[in-house]
């Protein structure tokens, strides 16, 4: 166990670095120059060469990403270019609120999911089968950036429920949440389904109904339970991809977190800003990938020893 754990955590780091490397190269490549942005078309050269020696930009690149890089090793994420405060002070503020949303989206994601797989595999081939997966080929298709915005016309504009924008009311975290949560929810209800019909049709189930126990008993307690290890296993994959798409649907809604400070910072060329906002997700998107997989290799023996793959 130890020597796979060692394993995928190397991999884990490799990839975090290719990240961390990619991020980097980009963002100093496309076309802006943070300098000029700070400065304004109108400053000087003089004033435009002093400050952009004071960021260390005056540097060849390969030097800037050495700096970086040794930065990192000490947990040093440098200071940002516009508010010249710590990187990492920002990331604090920032996190509760991407937290707050990516954990009621896990749970709009869970109420939505749960019941329309169950439903649909009890009802098979019926409407309610239908409608359920219809739901879920909507869910998957429609984009964050169409839906927010939709969702913002009819339950804030139109009926005057929840606020447009912002965090200053509890009410508010309502419909960013629903729109990260609805797509994951639509691929969570399939598995759902697919594991509950795999598990209808074994003969413990037969023998449960032969008991005489209760529908909702033999479906909740040993139906649900017995179906719940890939639909678990597939929701620790997708917990990155909340990260992810915080960053869309936090800029729809003007939430204050990691994702609209990510986009902040692009559109100021906040070189510091940027590159740990996408460290902070990735790493938090390869974490629970190396859990999920650490978990996996602990309750079955054959991945851990090569057999499962």
């Amino acid at each position: 166990m130890l020597t796979f754990i060692t394993h995928r955590l190397a991999g884990a780091l490799l990839v975090v670095f290719g990240v961390v490397s990619i991020v980097f190269l980009l963002i100093h490549l496309i076309p802006g120059d943070p300098v000029e942005i700070m400065l304004g078309e109108a400053a000087s050269v003089t004033d435009r060469e002093a400050l952009r020696t004071a960021l260390g930009l005056d540097q060849p690149l390969a030097h800037q990403f050495m700096a970086y890089l040794e930065g990192l090793l000490r947990l040093d994420l440098g200071n940002s270019y516009h508010s010249h405060r710590p990187v990492f002070e920002l990331l604090l503020e920032r996190l509760p609120a991407t937290l707050v949303l990516a954990g009621m989206a896990l749970l709009i994601t869970l109420v939505m999911a749960v019941p329309l797989g169950i439903i649909a595999a009890v009802r098979r081939d019926s409407l309610w089968d239908s409608g359920a997966m219809g739901f879920s080929m909507l869910g998957v298709s429609v984009p964050n950036f169409w839906l927010g915005p939709l969702l913002i016309l009819v339950f804030s504009l139109g009926l005057g429920w929840f606020p447009v924008s912002g965090r200053e009311s509890l009410g508010a975290v309502v419909l960013p949440a629903i729109t990260l949560g609805t797509g994951l929810a639509a691929v969570l209800s399939r598995m759902v389904r697919s594991s509950m019909l795999e598990v209808l049709g074994e003969d413990y189930m037969r023998t449960a109904r032969a008991k005489g126990l209760a529908p909702s008993r033999i479906i909740l307690h040993h139906g649900l339970r017995n179906a719940l290890l890939p639909v678990i296993t597939l929701l620790g994959l997708q917990l990155g991809a909340l990260l992810a798409g915080a960053v869309i649907t936090e800029t729809v809604f003007s939430w204050p977190g990691v994702g609209l400070l990510t986009i902040e910072a692009i559109q100021s060329r906040d070189y510091p800003v940027v590159q740990a906002c996408v460290l902070l997700i990735s790493v938090s998107y390869v974490l629970i990938n190396l859990l999920t997989d650490i978990a996996y290799a602990w309750a079955d023996p054959r991945i851990r020893l090569g057999g499962g793959y």
